[in-house]
């Protein structure tokens, strides 16, 4: 066995873990190009906002819910 195999219990925590960064990085990245920058509309505008405050805070969950602590 390597520390890998014994680290993780299953494969569900380093799966959740990796999705979770992958999507606040996605979020940040998005938040970071400023798309809402290129359209005329406030409420477009206002959709991409929350739409990336989400992505972020999914990920975040995802990845603090995925981890055992161990």
């Amino acid at each position: 066995m390597n520390a890998l195999t014994e680290r993780f219990d299953d494969l569900a925590e380093p799966l959740g873990i990796g999705t979770g960064v992958v999507l606040v990085l996605i979020g940040l990245g998005t938040v970071a190009g400023t798309p809402w920058t290129t359209n005329g509309s406030l409420v477009v505008s206002v959709l991409q906002i929350l739409g990336v405050v989400a992505t972020i805070a999914l990920g975040a969950a995802l990845a603090s819910l995925s981890w055992s602590g161990r």
